[in-house]
């Protein structure tokens, strides 16, 4: 008889039970519900993390299911939070100039209106003029579906030609790196429609909720991204089980057998390397507004390497590695970015640890890949089975 999904994955049920636990917790210590023993700033800090969770089981998918090491799905995570918060900054910016011109004697027309929220969002790089790319940004439903649409087509397009052309291995991890630094050097120009180096900020303040406090929104966006980590990582788990699962494994481990079996390659892997980008980019639009702001340094190809990174401390080729190393090394960063680990004075020298960070994680990364291959998440493996 064959047996349930579930069945055959219990890892699944016991990450959704960890995960449900882990955000019940959350809520009941968080400011929003009157405890307070979690601070507003930390459950965004624990909202973005499992954004970052996201990314990263995507990211395993490509990578450590189908051996697609992508240096640019991070690309796809950015491009999600600019859909996202064209909406967020032109809603926002649009109350505030309804607000200020409400009080003239004369009622100012659309196209007064429309020019003064051009003024006030692109001002700032010399224009006052709606790019193209600004058609859609007065309806958060268009622009949800950019979220979707942009990265996907994206993605569809660009693996579609690499595949086609069987570009594979290095060659293929330094063309999406390539996509990547196009992408985020356009990104940077004034002239791009999405405020160049400036890029869009005040994303934290939600329109049509302007009495309510962060603390409220906060949780609210912690619970979104518990939810959305929930089901991709259910979807994920489905997707790398069962016969496509099996072919998907396949192709990373020998591709020219499963070609030589029947299978077409490169629809297969297309399909990987596409849904993986649309999740990133759902993770991307929720992550940016808990954060308040987004620019091209967030595209920049260094971000993708720091992904590739976390999957590996992790352990690619488990999902939950994947949500391990991100939540590990996102957390561990801000603890010691933000001022929270102590210098290490060594009387010729103090250790500062906002300067040597990176440092440490580059080490880590490398001691991982020598004595702990299968990263933290190989771990578990050890301990649950381990015969007796």
């Amino acid at each position: 008889m064959q047996r349930s999904f579930i069945a055959q994955n219990p890892s699944v049920l016991w990450f959704l039970l960890a995960l449900s636990l882990f955000t019940l917790g959350v809520t009941i210590l968080s400011e929003a519900f009157g405890s307070g023993l979690i601070s507003t700033s930390f459950v965004k800090t624990l909202g973005k993390t499992l954004c970052l969770c996201l990314i990263a089981v995507a990211m395993d998918v490509v990578w450590g299911y189908c051996g697609i090491l992508s240096l640019g799905h991070f690309a796809f995570f950015g491009l999600g939070g600019y859909a996202v918060g064209m909406w967020l900054m032109y809603a926002r910016t649009e109350a505030l100039i309804i607000e200020s011109l409400a009080s003239q004697p004369i009622p100012p027309t659309p196209q007064e209106i429309s020019d003064a929220i051009g003024n006030q969002i692109f001002g700032v790089v010399g224009s006052s003029e709606f790019p193209l790319i600004w058609a859609f940004a007065d309806s958060l439903f268009l622009q949800l579906l950019m979220v979707v649409l942009v990265p996907g087509l994206l993605a569809l397009v660009f693996g579609w030609l690499a595949f086609r052309s069987r570009v594979t291995g290095v060659y293929l991890s330094i063309l999406t790196q390539a996509m990547t630094l196009a992408l985020s050097l356009y990104l940077f120009q004034n002239d791009s429609g999405l405020r160049g180096n400036n890029g869009l900020s005040g994303l934290q303040n939600i329109p049509g909720f302007e009495q309510t406090g962060q603390a409220t929104l906060s949780i609210v966006f912690f619970w979104a991204s518990a939810f959305a980590l929930g089901a991709g990582y259910l979807f994920f788990a489905w997707v790398v089980s069962g016969k496509m699962g099996s072919v998907i494994k396949g192709i990373r481990d020998n591709e020219a057998r499963v070609r030589f079996l029947g299978y077409h390659v490169e629809s297969y892997k297309l399909f990987v390397f596409t849904i993986t980008a649309v999740v990133s980019a759902i993770a991307g639009a929720l992550y940016y507004p808990q954060a308040g702001i987004i620019n091209p340094g967030e595209i920049a190809p260094i971000a993708s390497i720091y992904l590739a990174v976390w999957v590996a401390i992790g352990g690619r080729g488990r999902l939950y590695g994947a949500v391990i190393g991100a939540a590990f090394v996102s957390l561990l960063s801000s603890w010691f970015t933000g001022g929270g680990a102590p210098d290490v004075p060594l009387g010729f020298y103090t250790i500062q640890w906002t300067d040597w960070w990176l440092v440490l994680l580059g080490l880590s990364f490398v001691a991982v890949t020598l004595f702990f291959p299968k990263g933290i998440g190989g771990l578990f493996d050890y301990v649950f089975r381990k015969p007796s």
